[in-house]
This record gives structure tokens, C-alpha cells and sequence, in this order.
């Protein structure tokens, strides 16, 4: 059940409310039940199979945080319960997401003829198990306490909002929330606001990008400036349909009064890779600098230790994003690129914006095309296509300039790639500001834009308009 979908607008989502907010006592207690029943219903809707899968987890890190706690003092015991709840997560992971291209390649490196097994991925393991070894971790380092109540850790693994895409919540920052958090009409009312920004960016934008760029990578481009046109719409795509998708969960846990941390600070405008990645999906980013870099010991260390505990984020990072060779060296690609800024760029990296306009034009160029490259390697099914598909764009080939695909996308599409282009950057929240000076004024051109925004949006979806989600593979 996507966010974005009728059935979770029109059908789940009031009646959700509705009950929360009318039919309950005032009590978080019975909410928190309520909230988790229907977390699980939602995960069910879409996952029949594998809402054991959930539960099971749910059940094992519940026990696990119980054990951490009961054997707090024995730090021996402790850190090996700490271990074997890992090893028992990651191992669920690996089975699911990756045991069948582990088999596949032992076949190509040994030439042995295993059977690989058809396991269908379930939605948002991810994410759900990240959130796990977070609740156990912040438990062991006393960042959080222990949850004597199964049903509240059931509510932190599996709360709907964001259980299937994120952002991935870590356990310190909502712990507190869980028991006593406080439903205000103002928070209410940022949270439609927020959701309502995150649906206008994935169905006005998100979708439409979707259509350009699933035809360019998926039939091979057929011409140069479509090549560039698909690429650049698969940059507008994954941008805004995950931070769409974002906006929403985090919207959604505003109106339950939950409050999670951003995830996306307009990543576009980021003048160097550096700044893109603190500014990208920033709760996976700060999940492994918590959790993985720092413990390995993070930039305390010799300079030769630092990168290798880089590249092994970088390596998990990509493994984290799915089975496939692509993603392994999307995480190569990224930490070759980081590594070379902190040799070349070393501490001025702190210092880019007291840069001359020029070298920042600069610098910000060379971020987009960067990122480009690394998203064209992200999109393709295959390392070979990847190149193929870089090789058009750089004019290898008979490929002509110009055809009649990019020009029939490319005018059809204008509107929106231009929207994605100026929602990119954060004029916006500019002009917001700006008009806020007049409250009643603002009030009306925001009341204006959100309703012909939200009719065009209802419209798109009532027509059954293209409406992938690219986070429902991770």
C-alpha cells in the first residue's frame, strides 16, 4: 500500500485517524496498541507472506534488549549477546536480499552448478532491521532505555509510516516519544502540510520522471540528448520519490505526534560530493557513521586506517542497496570520489562557501555531473550497461544527436522537468519566508497553491497515472 495510492488516501488513513483521535481514550498506552495493529495490517496489505518475518523480528529484538539489560553488568555477556543479535539480524538479511547472488557467483567463481533459489524480497527489511540493531545498540550504550513492553518495541520496528521506506528512525531519538508524546492541533496541522508536500513530489514530479527515464534505461536510449534526458530524469526521479515518500512519513508521524529527523536537505545544490552525501538520505548516512564508521574508528586513526574504515562503509552502503555488482561499485565509486576530496580539497572542503562565485559554479558542477554518473550506475541492470549507457551520452556509436524520442518526452514533459529543476533548490521555503511577513496574504496565495496542487495530484492518481516507488527494492 503506497502513500501516494488512493486506497491508503481515501481508505486507510482517515479511518486510522478517525479511530486514533475519536474513538480512543486519551491514553498513549491504548493508542500505542492501536497504532501497531495497524502498522502491522498496513505491512500485511502489501506483505502477506512475510508479516511473521516482521513479528519474528520484533520478538527476537525484544528478547535481546531484555538480555542486554538483565546482563548490563557482566560486559562480556553483554557484548556477546550484542554480537549474536547482529549476527541473528544481518543473517535474516543476507538469507532474504542476498543469498541468491551470493550462490550465483560462487557458481561463476568455482564453476559449480548450485541451484539458486527464488526468494522474493520483502518490503522494507532494510530499513526494519537497521531500526533493530539500532534499538539494541542504544539500549547496550544507554541511549535509549530498555522496553519491558513488547509492544512498544512491535511499535518502534514496525510503526507505518515509515516501516517499508524510511527514513530509518533511530531508537534514542524516539523512545521518549513513545510512551509520552503529545498530540498537539498545531503539529496536526504541519503534518498534513508536510505529507501534502511529499505527495505533490511524488506524483507531480516523481511519476512523470519515472515515464522518461524507465524508457531510456530500459530500451537502451536512442539518441545522444536522450541518453542525457533519461539521465537527468532518473536524477529528478529517485530525489523526489524518496524524498517525497519522506516528507510523507514524516508528515504522517507529525500527525500521531511523532517526530522524526529529516532526511533530505536539497541535495542538488551541494557544492561538493562531500556536502551531497550530509545532505542525501541523511538518516542512513548518520546510521553508519554511528554504527559502523566510528566504532571502526572513524577519522581518530591513521590516515591509511580513516580511508579503510570509509571504504568499508562505502562497500556496506552499496551491498545495503541491493544484490547486484552495480550497487557494490556505486559504493567504490563514491568512496573513490570522497577520498580524493579530503587529499585534494582536504580542509577547504569547510571552507567552499567563502569561495569566489566562479569556483563554486565550478565545484557545484562538478558535484551534479558526479552525482549523474553515480546515479547512472545506480539505475543499470548490469556493469555492462552501465557503460553502454555512458558511452551514448559521450557520443560512442551511430547514435544520432537528436530524435524523435527526446523531442516528443522532452516537450510533453517540459512542465515537469522544470518544476523538478526549481524544487530542487530551496526557493520555496524562500518565498515562504518572504510572504510570511504578511500572514494573510501568505495564507491565501498558500491556500490557492495547495488546492490546485492537491486537485491535480487526486486527478493523476484517479486516472491510475504511472506510480512506481524505487525504495520498495531495499
Amino acid at each position: 500500500m503506497l502513500f501516494s495510492s488512493s486506497i491508503f488516501i481515501f481508505g486507510f488513513l482517515p479511518i486510522v485517524l478517525f479511530i486514533y483521535y475519536v474513538l480512543l481514550r486519551k491514553t498513549n498506552k491504548i493508542k500505542n496498541i492501536f497504532l501497531l495493529f495497524s502498522s502491522v495490517l498496513f505491512y500485511a496489505w502489501g506483505e502477506p507472506k512475510y508479516v511473521v518475518l516482521l513479528l519474528l523480528s520484533i520478538v527476537l529484538n525484544w528478547i535481546f534488549g531484555l538480555l542486554i539489560e538483565k546482563n548490563r553488568e557482566n560486559k562480556i555477556k553483554s557484548k556477546l549477546i550484542l554480537i549474536l543479535m547482529t549476527t541473528c539480524n544481518l543473517l535474516l538479511l543476507v538469507f532474504f536480499k542476498y543469498l541468491g547472488f551470493i550462490i550465483t557467483n560462487l557458481n561463476i567463481l568455482f564453476k559449480t552448478n548450485l541451484e539458486v533459489p527464488y526468494i522474493e524480497l520483502p518490503i522494507g527489511i532494510s530499513f526494519f532491521t537497521f531500526q533493530a540493531i539500532s534499538y539494541v545498540v542504544d539500549v547496550y550504550k544507554k541511549r535509549g532505555k530498555v522496553q519491558k513492553n513488547i509492544l512498544n518495541v512491535g511499535l518502534y520496528l514496525a510503526f507505518f509510516p515509515q516501516l517499508i521506506a524510511g527514513p530509518i528512525v533511530r531508537y534514542e531519538t524516539i523512545s521518549d516519544q513513545i510512551e509520552n508524546r503529545k498530540e498537539t492541533l498545531d503539529c496536526f496541522s504541519k503534518g498534513i502540510y508536510r505529507f501534502l508536500i511529499g505527495l505533490f513530489k511524488k506524483v507531480l514530479i516523481s511519476n512523470q520522471m519515472a515515464i522518461i527515464a524507465d524508457v531510456a534505461f530500459d530500451n537502451n536510449p536512442t539518441s545522444v540528448l536522450f541518453a542525457w534526458l533519461g539521465a537527468i530524469s532518473y536524477m529528478l526521479q529517485i530525489y523526489f520519490d524518496f524524498s517525497g515518500y519522506s516528507d510523507m512519513a514524516i508528515g504522517l508521524g507529525k500527525m500521531f505526534g511523532f517526530e522524526f529527523e529529516e532526511n533530505f536537505n536539497y541535495p542538488y545544490i551541494a557544492k561538493t560530493v562531500t556536502d551531497f552525501w550530509h545532505r542525501w538520505h541523511m538518516s542512513l548516512s548518520t546510521w553508519f557513521r554511528d554504527y559502523v564508521y566510528i566504532p571502526l574508528g572513524g577519522s581518530r586513526c591513521k590516515k591509511t586506517r580513516a580511508f579503510f574504515n570509509m571504504f568499508i562503509v562505502w562497500i556496506l552502503t552499496g551491498i545495503w542497496h541491493g544484490a547486484s555488482w552495480n550497487f557494490i561499485v556505486w559504493g567504490i565509486y563514491y568512496f573513490i570520489i570522497l577520498m580524493l576530496e579530503k587529499i585534494i580539497l582536504k580542509e577547504k572542503i569547510k571552507e567552499v562557501d567563502q569561495f569566489h562565485w566562479l569556483k563554486k559554479t565550478v565545484l557545484h558542477c562538478y558535484t551534479l555531473l558526479v552525482v549523474l554518473v553515480g546515479w547512472i550506475i545506480f539505475r543499470c541492470n548490469s556493469l555492462t550497461g552501465t557503460v553502454q549507457y555512458i558511452k551514448s551520452m559521450l557520443h560512442f556509436g551511430n547514435l544520432p544527436l537528436v530524435d524523435t524520442n527526446f523531442l516528443s518526452y522532452f516537450n510533453s514533459k517540459l512542465v515537469f522537468i522544470l518544476g523538478g529543476i526549481i524544487f530542487s533548490m530551496p526557493l520555496f521555503p524562500k518565498i515562504e519566508k518572504k510572504l510570511d511577513e504578511n500572514k494573510i496574504v501568505s495564507c491565501f496565495i498558500f491556500t490557492v497553491l495547495f488546492v490546485v496542487a492537491f486537485i491535480m495530484t487526486i486527478s493523476f492518481l484517479v486516472k491510475g497515472t504511472y506510480n512506481p516507488f524505487i525504495y520498495f527494492n531495499f
